[in-house]
């Protein structure tokens, strides 16, 4: 049986801290953005139309990342002492590093004019598939903390 991802101290500061509430909404605000903006993104491809849509899309999306990137690191900061890298979500923070480094490389292409559109958007869908990949981690463990803590529960 894997270590429990919480003490029960990390557990109480979790249920208290307003960090949560904020995680819990943004995580999946952001989401709804990531498929509206895949949507405007994949049109383009096919198409070739709605550029500006896409563009602006993918803009709003990064912003959506930063903002649960820095909130999450208060939230890990509340519940484990840590800004970041908490060993409970090393990996996902570590793969986190790669989401952040792909978004901010499509907000500097776009705002240097690196890549030509075509480019800017494949950049767009490697993020989106490394976000996917992460949202995925974390889904993947909350789901075993949850089971974990029903097993402690009944235990």
């Amino acid at each position: 049986m894997s270590p429990a991802l919480y003490t029960p101290e990390q557990r109480v500061r979790r249920d208290k801290s307003p960090w949560t509430w904020v995680q819990g909404l943004l995580a999946p605000l952001q989401f709804v953005v990531f498929v509206i903006s895949l949507v405007l993104v994949l049109r383009f491809l096919v198409t070739g139309q709605g550029h500006d849509a896409a563009v602006q899309s993918v803009v709003v999306k990064t912003l959506f990342l930063y903002t649960i990137m820095v909130t999450g690191c208060i939230w890990e900061k509340d519940v484990f002492g840590v800004w970041l890298f908490a060993p409970a979500f090393y990996w996902e923070d570590v793969f986190s590093m790669l989401v952040l480094a792909l978004h901010t490389a499509y907000l500097v292409a776009l705002a240097t004019g690196w890549l030509d559109a075509r480019a800017l958007m494949l950049l767009a869908l490697a993020a989106y598939a490394a976000y996917v990949i992460n949202a995925t981690q974390f889904i993947l463990k909350l789901r075993a903390a949850r089971l974990s803590a029903a097993q402690e529960a009944y235990a």
